[in-house]
């Protein structure tokens, strides 16, 4: 620990740079309201992909919880063993022998250890589930029930190889870390979880997002339903400038100015921050190659905040040609201008997807405000959830369009549906998918990625659609 740190500006100056004292700052995000604070004894759950996630996103958040009297826990789904940039400069070697891909993960997982306790928490607060680094979206979306597992193609190993982790042995499927998850939530039964965002662009990020949603739907009735607080990490060109800024406030990236997320803050003293920052730095085999975008979290608040569910109600017939349909995310266009507010619906020139319950049919509509391309396509991912069948045997249904026409996949195997219909027009795309094919959902979790040719465009952050 650090005594008696340099004052805030020298420190600013000495690591990031002769920069400006205070960067371009967004003018057009109003005041976002706090976090509501602990309480004693409340039980407070981190849900972190990989170790580090949990320090750069909620280091605050687990000091504020520790003060207030609250219990906290912090549960890793990965140990982060992919990571093979950080390590070759880390470790100086190059190796790809499976043994290593272990030994990262043990890295990781003794920092931290190292990182927790620094902010007060003991080994047993934490469980680390040991599941494959950047395999678990592959998992969640096409690994269920029989059949061979998940293997991951960089170390060759099909379960969790961490032999002191609670879920050594367990098969890289979608069903072991689901009952994994319900298990330790069943437990604890958390007051407040801590989660990694659903638009974030990593795929463990928005797996763990997903695998919760299903956990929390299994366990309803089991346990009071938490209260979710996700957090960002992963989105192109955020947050800037990079290094270390603590004189500077965190805002969310521009592309989220019209999704409608109720953004909250929870703002950290000076010596808060600089716990955070020592927490942080506890990860040396990260920070030795990626300090400067590691350290861009430590500011003067974190943030938190989701995207509304939205709740379709049937409509009288398609034939009627009045469809109303519930917007989700902007795509497709620069920037909105700073001056447009966040409470205007207004999309400029910028693309929105949108939803509607037709005839029994779920509409998946794209709008842009220019022509849309030929070469314009769509994947589309919708996993439906019913309470009267088990997730695992629900469809897990991918749809890639080009042109007029599409491929339609459940889970690994592609399909013929000849139910699923695909619609352009100069300025639209809309897909009509029958409810009884994604197994009549009580709700669909679903995002949609647009491409022009093989070029990825943008890409919506997975959004909870209500059915019934």
């Amino acid at each position: 620990m650090i005594k008696k740190r340099l004052p805030v500006f020298l420190s600013f100056m000495l690591l990031a740079g002769c920069a400006t004292l205070r960067g371009p700052e967004p003018v057009h995000w109003p005041p976002f309201p706090s976090l509501e604070s602990f309480k004693k004894n409340e039980r407070v759950l981190i849900l972190a992909p990989h170790p580090d996630d949990e320090a750069i996103a909620c280091a605050g958040v687990i000091q504020h919880a520790l003060k207030a009297g609250a219990k906290v826990k912090v549960i890793y789904l990965t140990n982060g063993d992919h990571n093979e940039v950080s390590f070759i400069v880390y470790e100086k070697r190059i190796t790809m022998r499976q043994g290593e891909f272990v030994h990262m993960g043990k890295v990781r997982q003794k920092e931290a250890v190292g990182a927790m306790n620094s902010l007060g928490l003991s080994e047993n607060d934490l469980i680390f589930l040991g599941y494959p680094d950047f395999g678990t979206f592959a998992i969640f979306s096409r690994y269920w029930g029989p059949g061979k597992p998940f293997r991951d193609r960089m170390t060759r190993i099909s379960s969790v190889p961490y032999k002191d982790n609670p879920s050594y042995g367990a098969p890289y499927q979608g069903e072991s870390i689901l009952s994994d998850l319900a298990k330790q939530i069943l437990d604890y039964k958390p007051d407040k979880i801590f989660v990694s965002h659903p638009a974030d662009v990593n795929v463990d990020h928005k797996s763990f997002y997903l695998f919760l949603q299903i956990a929390l739907s299994d366990l309803e009735g089991k346990v009071s339903r938490p209260k979710i607080y996700p957090y960002l990490v992963h989105c192109v060109g955020w947050p800037k400038p990079r290094h270390y800024h603590p004189e500077m406030e965190l805002y969310p990236p521009d592309k989220f100015i019209n999704a409608r997320i109720n953004w909250l803050r929870s703002d950290l003293s000076f010596d808060e921050l600089d716990k955070k920052y020592q927490t942080i730095i506890f990860y040396k085999s990260q920070t030795q190659s990626s300090a400067f975008y590691l350290l861009a979290f430590a500011r003067e608040n974190e943030l938190f905040g989701d995207y509304p569910a939205l709740q379709l109600k049937p409509q009288l017939t398609w034939k009627d040609k009045v469809i109303s349909y519930f917007g989700a995310s902007e795509m497709f266009g620069e920037p909105q201008d700073p001056e447009v507010s966040v409470g205007e619906d207004t999309i400029e020139d910028k693309g929105q997807v949108s939803f509607a319950e037709v005839d029994d049919y779920f509409i998946v509509r794209v709008d842009n405000f220019k022509k849309l391309s030929s070469r314009f396509g769509a994947l589309l991912y919708i996993f439906g959830y019913s309470k009267a069948t088990a997730f695992a045997e629900m469809p897990k249904i991918r749809i890639i369009t080009a042109g007029n026409s599409c491929k339609v996949f459940n889970a690994k195997k592609r399909i013929i549906v000849h139910g699923v219909l695909i619609e352009r027009s100069r300025n639209s795309l809309i897909l009509k998918i029958p409810l009884k094919f994604l197994g009549d959902p009580d709700y669909v979790l679903t995002s949609l990625k647009a491409y022009h040719g093989n070029v990825p465009v943008e890409a919506t952050g997975f959004r909870k659609i209500k059915i019934r």
